[in-house]
């Protein structure tokens, strides 16, 4: 059966000018992508990049305005019957010295996942694992200014 699965997705930017990434292993496979995940039955997608921000790295965290969907058909990685939509936005607030960063090797080859600072400047499509993320990166770097 063919159905919709959405996702929503957090960009937190620090005051150095750099977007948080999470480099995650899932069920053998690895990848780089920003943080957040699946919206839940009744939650808007604030609730669910708060929640996810909280079951991630257990910070609360103000959601800021939207910044992306995908306009283009996205087939999931994980169930090709699932079509993709993908909602980002800002984070504006959250604890930036309580993010868990970590100083690890990528892609990551234990299940799990690590969080780190990307420079906005560097950010680039190939560092991303899945299309959309891909896009949102270029638009980062090509609309947020240091």
């Amino acid at each position: 059966m063919k159905k919709y699965n959405l996702r929503v997705y957090g960009i937190i930017i620090n005051s150095n000018n750099e977007v948080l990434v999470s480099d995650e292993r899932r069920y053998g496979v690895s990848m780089t992508k920003f943080p957040g995940g699946g919206l839940n039955w009744g939650e808007g997608h604030k609730e669910t990049l708060v929640r996810e921000i909280k079951e991630e790295m257990n910070l609360d965290a103000e959601i800021g305005e939207f910044f992306y969907v995908n306009d283009f058909f996205q087939s999931s990685a994980y169930r090709e019957e699932d079509q993709l939509f993908s909602f980002y936005y800002r984070v504006l607030k959250v604890d930036f010295a309580a993010i868990p960063i970590s100083n690890h090797s990528y892609p990551l080859t234990e299940e799990g996942e690590k969080f780190r600072w990307v420079s906005i400047s560097d950010l680039n499509e190939e560092m991303f694992t899945f299309p959309i993320d891909k896009v949102v990166s270029s638009l980062i770097a090509k609309t947020i200014q240091p």
